[in-house]
């Protein structure tokens, strides 16, 4: 009988369903590696000026051009929703429900993401140090920088943090479906507001999705692994 492949031996005890802590941490990995990737090519793509910086213009351009006034509230009131202030009273709220259910590791993802998410998006703009769109006739003038987008990075980490919480809490798929699609058209409709505001550019956007979803991913592996570590020391007589 021919030995077992050692890599393929690997692959399977991780991607293995009956190895649930396993394949939870191989999927956060993945995820935290592929976002990562993803970050760094758009990086490199406006540091170099590639051709993505030129969609970048012309999709700003072309909203700007036909922007009306009806659609330009609605998107002002969606962006607002989701500045500092909003999504600070959203992790609040949703932190004060947490505790009040004793959901202390979840407390602490949520403690550890947004707040540490936010940071690193700061960071990030004063690395790269982009500037905002300019326009002869701005909806909006803001004089701080533009890559990744801030508000796009908020979003996506407390809408992935409370999606995460409520997959794990929901028994039936479809509705793990559901409160999926729902986190990404939040997180698609923010984007969209500030592209079409003129504040930031598309790759702005992808950025900080990528951004948030790394950290993401790196902060719920994290705290899972700690509390399966912690859990298997309590069970160990």
């Amino acid at each position: 009988m021919e030995n077992p492949n050692p890599f393929n031996a690997f692959v399977k005890a991780r991607l293995s369903p009956n190895n649930y802590f396993r394949l939870r941490f191989t999927f956060g990995m993945l995820m935290l590696i592929g976002a990562s990737w993803v970050f760094v090519g758009i990086a490199e793509d406006v540091v170099s000026g590639d051709p993505l910086t030129l969609v970048d213009a012309q999709l700003a351009a072309g909203f700007h051009t036909h922007s009306t006034p009806l659609l330009t509230q609605f998107m002002l009131i969606i962006s607002n929703l989701q500045g500092t202030l909003g999504m600070s009273i959203y992790a609040l709220l949703f932190g004060i429900f947490l505790m009040r259910r004793k959901q202390r590791y979840w407390l602490l993802t949520l403690t550890l993401t947004v707040p540490g998410g936010m940071l690193l998006n700061v960071l990030m703009k004063q690395i790269f140090q982009r500037a905002r769109p300019s326009f002869a006739d701005p909806i909006i003038t803001l004089t701080t920088y533009s890559f990744p987008s801030g508000h796009v990075a908020g979003a996506t980490l407390f809408y992935g943090v409370l999606a995460a919480f409520l997959v794990t809490h929901t028994p039936k798929w479809r509705w793990r479906v559901v409160v999926v699609v729902v986190a990404i058209l939040l997180v698609a409709l923010v984007g969209f507001s500030r592209i079409y505001l003129g504040v930031h550019y598309l790759s702005d956007v992808l950025a900080a999705v990528a951004e948030g979803v790394a950290w993401l991913a790196l902060c719920l592996t994290a705290i899972h692994t700690l509390r399966q570590r912690r859990t298997a020391r309590c069970l160990t007589p």
